[in-house]
């Protein structure tokens, strides 16, 4: 296991990568969001909304062009919270990064925070701080009822504020790691797509107002 992580860290040094930057929203491919260049709490970013009327189930993502993966590591700084004056029954800010992506039909893994719930005061609340997803035959649902508490976990979250996040994938094993943290906070060991390789997209869930800055993509 520490030549796995220590693998993707020589990676991420050597490799030229992706960039430090997000591309302009208007070559981000919008599936149901909307998308603009914003400046936010110090940062030039992306943000990112539903467009209206859309359910619960729909997919709401940004695509970015150019930036494939199969094995690397994958950096950026999230926030998220609520959407003002959301109906979306349990907002929570959902907001995340989906990766190794496929389309026709659309496919691909995900790992996303819940940031309303990293300061609950329900423990249960705050042990569903990350999710770990596939879309499309694995949702939070049926991953939660049929091995509980094995693709989520808790990791301390504020609503609204800049949060480092860093995803490290090789075959069908990823792991998240979330504020510069050594250790991950979530390790999935058997990615549902399998060693795939696809594209990288800005994730984020009903109810949501999302930011995203300095995005890096390096492959292995």
């Amino acid at each position: 296991m520490i030549h796995f992580v220590l693998s993707a860290l020589v990676s991420l040094a050597a490799t030229p990568g992706y960039g430090s930057d997000l591309p302009a929203p208007e070559r981000l491919e919008r599936v149901n969001v909307a998308a603009e260049a914003v400046e936010y709490r110090g940062k030039s970013a992306v943000r990112l909304v539903e467009t209206p009327g859309q359910g619960a189930d729909a997919e709401t993502l940004a695509v970015v062009p150019d930036g494939r993966l199969r094995d690397g590591v994958i950096e950026v700084e999230i926030a998220g919270a609520p959407r003002a004056g959301t109906e979306a029954a349990g907002a929570r800010g959902f907001v995340g990064i989906a990766f190794r992506l496929q389309k026709d039909p659309l496919r691909y893994e995900c790992f996303y925070l819940r940031p309303t719930n990293g300061r609950a005061e329900d423990q249960l609340r705050r042990n569903h701080s990350t999710q770990y997803v596939s879309h499309p035959d694995h949702p939070w649902h049926r991953l939660r009822k049929e091995s509980p508490g094995v693709y989520e976990s808790y990791v301390d979250l504020v609503p609204g504020e800049w949060i480092r996040v860093r995803i490290v994938v090789s075959g069908t094993e990823a792991r998240l790691f979330v504020h510069g943290a050594e250790e991950p906070c979530l390790i999935v060991k058997d990615l549902k797509l399998g060693a795939a390789e696809g594209k990288v997209a800005l994730w984020i869930g009903p109810g949501t107002e999302a930011h995203f800055a300095g995005l890096r993509i390096d492959p292995r």
